[in-house]
């Protein structure tokens, strides 16, 4: 009886394993549902198998699925006052804007003109020579003034003898008023914190290549005091300028700007050609001792081998507006780089050669004839 009890047991057992295989829904043996038989219709959800079989009552460490992202630092942008990004920009310019025509020189006619510098209407004094103009327009000069304060300055008040020297000599004269200055509009933000003024020269000389009467190959650039340090900018920012004369420049680098013109130290004075950009500066960036890679790239001074023309530099020794020193030593470092540059300074005169201005002006008139005519 026994052994028939056994049996039966082992029958039962044998029936019971030999059922139907599961298709649908089952699990294979290596834990993951098995399709077979089945039509999948959705992206199944990704199942993260260990890289090891893991010891009993161990928990997996499971590798990551993806990369993780790497935060990168992004690349700081230049300054908008570096010589780089002045480079990388656009100034076209526009056809000027004759708005009236004003008393005639002696060999020459006068306008009272207008541009557009980045959507301002900028004004400008314009000289055009009387006679038969040359083959290919007449040459012609952009005039940067020196800094007189704005809402004093006057288009057809200031530097009457030099534009009348210089129109005279045959060329067409373009002398900007700068935005924020006389009826230009715009706000001024000074010429050395802010690219302002800068822009608006480019664009004078974008605009005066478009004016039909003038000889776009033949553009020099003239600049006194604060117009000085804005030819200076534009010549090694721009090909256009063939020839720059410049008088009692504001043209040392800026570390002379800052520590020897009109105070010790870089702390700002209240003078008037003090801006609030040397103490904002020096706290975004440090000093030119501190952080020199920044001074550098917004200085002129350090782009000299790529001038753009000649140069001429005036200067007197007795100047109490602006150091004789930043002139010769611009003069030296352009010809340390191989550049044409000639310096003249005067023992006994002012800040604007008005004692020697008559020997002054036929030197620049002479220089710039040399590479214009």
């Amino acid at each position: 009886m026994r052994h028939i009890t056994l049996f039966l047991l082992a029958l039962t057992l044998f029936l019971n394993g030999c059922g139907e295989t599961v298709t649908k829904g089952s699990l294979s043996t290596t834990g993951v549902p098995s399709t077979v038989g089945l039509l999948v219709t959705q992206t199944p959800t990704p199942i993260v198998i260990p890289s090891a079989t893991p010891s009993m009552g161990s928990t997996p460490t499971l590798k990551p699925t993806s990369t993780p992202t790497q935060t990168l630092t992004p690349t700081p942008l230049p300054h908008p006052m570096s010589i780089e990004a002045m480079r990388a920009g656009s100034y076209p310019g526009s056809n000027i804007t004759i708005e009236k025509e004003l008393t005639p020189g002696s060999n020459y006619r006068r306008f009272y003109a207008s541009y557009q510098s980045e959507g301002l209407k900028i004004y400008a004094l314009l000289t055009v020579p009387n006679g038969e103009m040359p083959a290919g327009g007449w040459p012609a000069i952009v005039f940067n003034h020196g800094y007189i304060p704005p809402t004093v300055y006057r288009t057809t008040e200031r530097y009457i003898a030099y534009v009348d020297n210089l129109a005279r000599a045959g060329y067409i004269i373009f002398r900007i008023d700068y935005r924020g200055n006389d009826q230009s509009e715009g706000f001024t933000k000074g010429a050395y914190g802010d690219p302002g003024y800068t822009v608006d020269v480019l664009n004078a000389v974008g605009s005066i290549k478009r004016f039909p009467q003038a000889n776009p190959l033949k553009i020099g650039m003239y600049g006194h005091s604060m117009g000085g340090f804005l030819t200076l900018r534009v010549m090694v920012i721009s090909k256009d300028i063939k020839v720059g004369v410049i008088w009692s420049g504001v043209v040392g680098s800026y570390a002379d700007i800052l520590y020897n013109w009109h105070h010790i130290g870089p702390t700002p004075t209240s003078t008037p050609n003090t801006r609030s950009w040397r103490k904002d500066w020096i706290d975004q960036y440090g000093t030119p001792e501190q952080n020199p890679g920044f001074w550098n790239s917004v200085s002129a001074n350090t782009y000299l081998a790529d001038l753009s023309g000649p140069l001429q530099l005036q200067h007197s020794l007795t100047d109490e507006e602006v150091p004789p020193e930043f002139s010769q030593k611009l003069a030296q470092d352009i010809q340390a780089v191989g550049g044409t540059v000639e310096l003249y300074t005067y023992k006994k005169d002012d800040h604007n050669l008005s004692m020697d201005f008559t020997l002054a002006m036929n030197r620049t008139i002479k220089f710039i004839n040399r590479y214009l005519k």
